[in-house]
């Protein structure tokens, strides 16, 4: 707490001892009016919220927890996990190559990361999705039965997110010091060696933060391959309001299972934070 020091009156003690000082403290008579301000503000938007009839809460309970949405859940969470290992597999893979002292390795990763981040996801799914028009068979079988919907979101999103997680990753690399890496020479260990042993333990203290937050993205991300057909989440509910026309219900219905797996990945994300910031100052 913050404290004012006061002057006790002005008249000395008679003994010459030093004038005493009165401790007062600090009003903050502007924050607790902003607070309290704040808090009937959230009281009305809340109460305005439940009460609201047309939010159709009954509904909302009814839809909830039916086979249909749970079973769009489970592809979202699915297809999140898939897209974020394999995206963070071939991110890896592109961030060593932009460090290689080879010249056409660093080229053809920087071209990459420039190429995917440079045009919109949306952009690159429908382009897979439609990849059969430029190319009618794969390996002698043709395109359409091999690149379904849901092939083609696990291979578009990964392909998009590998760009991202080829610079978190490159970046967490970079964070390691210099001397760490001429030590693991020194002893004589292999440069893949080096990169599993020595940097990358030690570099997770910088990618994590930035790969909890790309994981959480990916996972309200995955609500675009709703356009190509994939049965996920939001394609879920979709496909019920289009029958019964009570779409913002089930829009909520959507919106609170993205509210509680996001709440719990980041509860996560600060558990698995904590675990690679031990020993350092960030960690207490």
């Amino acid at each position: 707490m913050s404290l004012a020091l006061s002057k006790s009156p002005s008249i000395a003690p008679e003994d010459g001892t030093p004038e005493t000082l009165r401790i007062v403290p600090l009003r903050r008579t502007g924050q607790r009016i902003t607070a309290v301000v704040v808090i009937v503000l959230l009281g009305l938007a809340l109460h305005s919220v439940v009460r609201n009839e047309a939010f159709q809460w009954g509904v909302v309970a009814e839809y909830f927890a039916t086979t249909a949405v749970l079973r769009g859940l489970w592809l979202t969470l699915w297809l999140t996990a898939a897209v974020m290992a394999l995206g963070f597999a071939l991110g890896t893979l592109l961030a060593v190559m932009r460090l290689s002292a080879n010249l056409v390795l660093r080229a053809v990763s920087w071209g990459y990361v420039w190429l995917f981040r440079s045009t919109p996801i949306l952009v690159q799914l429908l382009f897979w999705f439609n990849i059969g028009a430029l190319y009618p068979q794969i390996l002698g079988v043709r395109t359409v039965d091999l690149m379904g919907p849901v092939t083609v979101a696990v291979v578009g999103l990964t392909l998009h997110e590998a760009a991202y997680a080829a610079e978190v990753v490159r970046g967490g690399i970079l964070s390691v010091e210099r001397g760490q890496i001429e030590a693991a020479q020194s002893l004589g260990l292999g440069p893949w060696r080096r990169l599993r042993r020595i940097v990358l333990p030690q570099a997770m203290r910088a990618i994590v933060p930035p790969a909890g937050n790309m994981l959480i993205g990916t996972l309200k991300g995955t609500s675009i391959v709703s356009i190509i057909a994939v049965n996920d989440l939001l394609y879920s509910v979709q496909l019920v309001y289009h029958r019964t026309y009570q779409v913002v219900p089930l829009l909520l219905v959507a919106t609170i299972w993205y509210v509680v797996v996001t709440s719990l990945l980041s509860i996560g994300q600060y558990y698995v934070e904590r675990y690679y910031a031990r020993g350092s100052a960030s960690a207490r």
